[in-house]
């Protein structure tokens, strides 16, 4: 029951991370069910989605041609925040990260859902200032992988970008840098779950080429906002609340 459990929500958490993220908003909860301690289910499920994010991004590989004048130094910036993220995880006490862990997804989903709307009123940021975001965002997704997709989309739209596959392509790629350079850290520690994590990345592989491809056909990407958004306010209720 446990791996079948797993195996649908690494499928969905592809999908979801391909089309807009929020993928960990389902992977996380599922490996904590599972048995997986909370402070290794995150370092779990973020080396689970990298397979997900590598064929989505190799899906989008088209869309790279657009953005090659700052592709090197986006991939530079989560190389280094994804590293800067993680090791803040591993000198975070497992008890304090219990308590963070309702409240980072309470943020992720209130940035996830609102985001957009916000972005269209304030506009694109100054460069300084939009790299800065940017950056601060793959510190956070080498921290805590949930909500990270649709963080790297705000934080590309600060930074003026306007072309949405573009945007998706580049977002993936970034969360695969991140999970890269964070799952070294994690390793390093002990901190994955293998037997989980092989499961869940698997299944979450799949997902991600189903994902990129059926993100071209999507009419009302709302609509799947606000049922993404929905599950993420859900857990952190449910994690407020154990």
């Amino acid at each position: 029951m446990e791996e079948f459990v797993l195996i649908i929500a690494g499928f969905i958490a592809g999908v979801m991370n391909a089309i807009a993220g929020g993928g960990t908003f389902v992977s996380f909860p599922a490996l904590v069910w599972a048995g997986v301690p909370p402070l290794s289910a995150n370092a779990t499920a973020t080396f689970a989605a990298l397979p997900g994010y590598i064929s989505s991004a190799w899906a989008y590989r088209g869309e790279f041609r657009q953005a090659r004048q700052r592709i090197f130094a986006l991939i530079a910036a989560a190389a280094i925040g994804g590293l800067c993220g993680a090791g803040l995880l591993l000198i975070t006490p497992a008890e304090l990260f219990d308590g963070l862990v309702p409240w980072l997804l309470i943020v992720a989903t209130i940035v996830f859902v609102w985001g957009p709307a916000i972005l269209r009123r304030t506009g694109p940021l100054p460069s300084v200032l939009a790299a800065s975001c940017v950056f601060t965002i793959c510190v956070y997704g080498g921290y805590f992988n949930g909500g990270l997709g649709i963080m790297l989309l705000a934080g590309l739209s600060l930074a003026g970008m306007q072309n949405i596959h573009e945007m998706n392509g580049l977002k993936n790629l970034m969360s695969a840098v991140i999970s890269v350079t964070s799952v070294s850290a994690y390793f390093a520690a002990g901190l994955i779950d293998i037997s989980s994590a092989l499961i869940v990345g698997v299944a979450g592989f799949i997902g991600g080429i189903a994902g990129a491809t059926f993100a071209r056909q999507i009419k009302r990407a709302d609509i799947l906002r606000w049922v993404i958004g929905a599950i993420g306010a859900g857990m952190a209720i449910l994690f407020f609340l154990k």
